[in-house]
């Protein structure tokens, strides 16, 4: 009887059960915490992700004479890959960034770094789990660190590496294409779906191409990711999905922002638009009137300069709609 698959947060040690896992030729089960959906658990053979360490390894440049810092939790699955790569690159892992010649961070987690202070010269960042605003990791750079950005999914794992959102390039051995809006990659990375039946976004073509729903555009090479595929809000009837709307409001501010719907009692909802800078209403404003259909545009401005994350360091979109559905955000800007 083929053995189930080894649930990897169960056990002492994540990372030597990753690696036993592969020693073994067993399946792994790896738990999902969304931002905006229930958990699950994604199986997977430990090759889709060894297979893919060569090439991280010289994306990132680690290798045994490296020092990884990775300060999220492991249950996060791109904190445990992480460690895992450093385990098998021979590279000691280290307890704080001023240690580490290597720091595996999110978007948000690379904010508060930033603004604590934390000296980031001569380290390479690698910063997933959200979009990465060129803004940001301009600062970022600025602050004397070289940046990595890539963009993939739990089921899909890597699909695009670069150095921010807007310079995505398929990873090594992926294939990417858009469908009807949608992203599908098909590569040796892919996972084999979710445990014990659940239900969830992965997708598995006749063709081998997989997707989760998020949805992007590729042009010239570049892969933009316009939003994850379960963030819409339907107001008046019509879909509105929020990253299409969060791409243009980033884009004129050169801040983060944040959209949510808000409910209403005709429309069911409208659109909410929450920044970490509210001095940039007046362009998120001018840009969505001259480049938003009528129901994408926000109804209702918000500013929060500290977007609250979960506990794997993402955004929490469903905590900052709470707190505007609520009335505990003040609006800015004229209505």
């Amino acid at each position: 009887m083929t053995e189930p698959p080894v649930d990897v947060a169960a056990t002492a040690d994540p990372v030597a059960a990753v690696l036993a896992a592969a020693t073994d030729g067993r399946l792994v089960a790896l738990r999902t915490s969304g931002t905006t959906s229930r958990p699950r658990a994604v199986v997977r053979t430990v090759a889709s992700w060894t297979d893919s360490f060569p090439h991280v390894s010289a994306l990132a440049g680690i290798d045994a004479g490296s020092r990884v810092c990775v300060p999220g939790p492991l249950s996060a699955t791109m904190n445990l890959f992480a460690a895992v790569h450093a385990r098998w690159s021979g590279a000691p892992l280290v307890g704080a960034p001023a240690e580490a010649t290597h720091v595996h961070l999110t978007p948000a987690a690379l904010t508060g770094a930033l603004q604590a202070g934390t000296d980031l010269r001569g380290r390479t960042l690698v910063v997933a789990g959200d979009r990465l605003h060129p803004a940001l990791a301009a600062r970022a750079e600025a602050a004397g660190a070289r940046v990595a950005h890539y963009y993939g999914a739990a089921e899909l794992s890597f699909v695009a590496w670069g150095t921010h959102a807007d310079d995505l390039r398929p990873f090594p051995d992926v294939e990417v294409e858009v469908r009807d809006g949608r992203i599908w990659a098909r590569s040796p990375f892919l996972s084999r779906g979710y445990a014990a039946g659940a239900e969830g976004p992965f997708d598995l073509a006749g063709d081998g191409f997989a997707t989760v729903g998020d949805r992007g555009r590729l042009a010239g090479g570049v892969l933009t990711v316009t939003g994850r595929g379960g963030d819409a809000v339907l107001t008046g009837g019509v879909t509105v999905l929020v990253g299409e709307v969060e791409e243009v409001l980033r884009r004129a501010t050169g801040a983060d922002a944040l959209v949510v719907g808000v409910p209403h009692p005709r429309l069911g909802a409208v659109v909410a638009a929450v920044l970490a800078d509210p001095a940039a209403v007046g362009a998120a404003r001018a840009a969505a009137r001259a480049e938003l259909a009528p129901a994408q545009r926000p109804r209702r401005w918000f500013a929060l300069p500290h977007l609250p994350t979960t506990g794997a360091g993402k955004v929490d979109r469903a905590a900052v709609a709470e707190l505007v559905a609520e009335g505990r955000l003040a609006p800015v800007g004229a209505p």
